[in-house]
This record gives structure tokens, sequence and C-alpha cells, in this order.
């Protein structure tokens, strides 16, 4: 059985708090978008993973899409081993939330495979188990989010008449350092009512509060926002922590602009 986990941007996100515990309560909407990787998963003797398209940092073990599985395994042991491919498509450490889609994607792809008949609310509760944006994946609607990105609030959201171009350096930024760069502080006006009002208003307001300090230490990536601005885009934003960046362009518009060939440039819908 194959799914296809998809990507999603931030549209707005503030740091509104820092928690005892160490995390931060955010706003931001999240917005999903047809950039997707492929992922495989067929009955096997054993547990096995394999990769292909972009490669994967880190220990495999520790990929999302393994932690999802073990999740499952504990409490429905009647689990059969199984082999999964996953073939990125989605660039890493993009902000796109690729990791978090392959995992959610994943417990989803489960349930459904070997009938374990879990709710969508149980689904979040094992993805939140994951990561913070997960949650998000299972859902995988327009989301006004908050807290530490888990508590959703589906919004209506039509983007329709517009296409988006990705555009993601070869710049790696750590989530850490953005945070830690940061003044939380809470908006006069909330994301959830920004991206209420027409499109056109959105980028005198709506702000990703990680583009100062991302773009006072990387200015590459401030100057593929301006050169979306300049290309015509109605609104463009680095999504997450970066270090993708994103412009969103009226349907009918042609877009007249070019990077070097070592950054990823995609043109999706939503």
């Amino acid at each position: 059985m194959v799914s296809f986990p998809n990507c999603k941007i931030n549209l707005g996100l503030n740091i509104v708090n820092k928690r005892d515990d160490g995390y931060h309560d955010i706003e931001t909407v999240f917005f999903p978008l047809q950039l997707k990787d492929s992922l495989e998963v067929i009955e096997n003797k054993k547990l096995e993973f394999s990769t292909s398209g972009f490669s994967i940092e880190g220990d495999l073990e520790k990929n999302l899409c393994i932690k999802a599985y073990d999740l499952l395994k504990k409490d429905f042991p009647q689990l059969p081993a199984i082999q999964m491919h996953l073939h990125k498509a989605i660039p890493m450490g993009a902000g796109l939330g690729g990791g978090s889609a392959d995992g959610a994607f994943t417990l989803k792809l489960l349930n459904k495979k070997f009938e374990l008949s879990l709710s969508e609310n149980q689904l979040i509760n094992y993805s939140l188990q994951l990561g913070s944006d997960c949650p998000f994946f299972i859902l995988n609607k327009p989301c006004f989010a908050t807290g530490r990105g888990e508590i959703l609030e589906q919004t209506e959201l039509d983007l329709s008449e517009y296409k988006f171009l990705i555009v993601h350096p070869p710049i790696h930024i750590s989530t850490a350092w953005a945070f830690s760069d940061i003044k939380a502080m809470k908006p006069i006006k909330s994301i959830k009512k920004i991206t209420q009002q027409t499109i056109s208003t959105w980028k005198a307001e709506l702000i990703n509060d990680f583009e100062k300090p991302v773009f006072e230490k990387y200015p590459k990536i401030k100057n593929i926002k301006e050169n979306l601005y300049g290309a015509g885009a109605i609104y463009a934003s680095m999504s997450g922590s970066g270090s993708a960046v994103y412009g969103i362009f009226k349907k009918e518009n042609a877009i007249s602009i070019s990077f070097t060939d070592n950054y990823f440039v995609k043109t999706l819908f939503s």
C-alpha cells in the first residue's frame, strides 16, 4: 500500500510565550501544499526501512516513520513486520514539515492497511508523540495552530485561485538557534484574524517572527523573499524557521525569476 505525504507552509508565525518546560507557545496557520513524498508499506519477515530521493541525515532507526511503527506495535502486538520505503521529494530542513508528514502518514497508512480502527482523535494522540506539528498532517487541512503547534482549529481558507513558488536554498537553519534569538511577544493582531482578511493586506501585516534573526544571519534568504516580491508575488514569506521561502502569485500570471542550480525551486498549487 502506498501513500503520499505532502508538505505544508506557515502563513505567519508568531512566538507568543516561552514556557516553563522549555518549549514555546506559537500561533500560525498551517496550510497544506501538493509537494509529496512517497511512502510504501508491505508485509515482511522483519522490519526494514529504505529511502531514495533526497538524502536523510541522521540515524535511520530514529526516523519518524520507524517511530510511528514502534508506537503502534507497542499497543497492537499483532501488527506484522513490514518493509517501508520512503522516497523523499520534500527537501529536508526547509520548514516544509516533510519529516512530520512522513511520520503522521505512516500512522494513517498502517491504520488503514492493517485495519486497526483508530479514530482521527486517536491518530492525533499518537502523532503528538512524534512531534508538535505531526497532528496537523492527520487532519491535513488549513488550520490555525496554537500551543506548541498541536492545538488545531480548522479554518476556511481558500487559496485555489493562486499558485505558490517554493524556493529552498542549500542553507541549514538550526531551529534551536532561531528560537534562542527571538523575544516572545503576544501580537497585537492574531494571525487567525489577518488570514481572514483579503490577501492583499498580508504583506503589511502577516509576519514570521523567525525572519528577523534568519535574514540578519543569512542575507541570501532575505534576497529570495525580495526577489519573489520583485517577480510579482502578492505575498512572500519564509516557512517555519526556514530556510525555504515561498511566494503566492495569481494562478494565471507568469513568473519570471531564476535562481542558481543548487536551489530547489518548485511551483505548487493548493
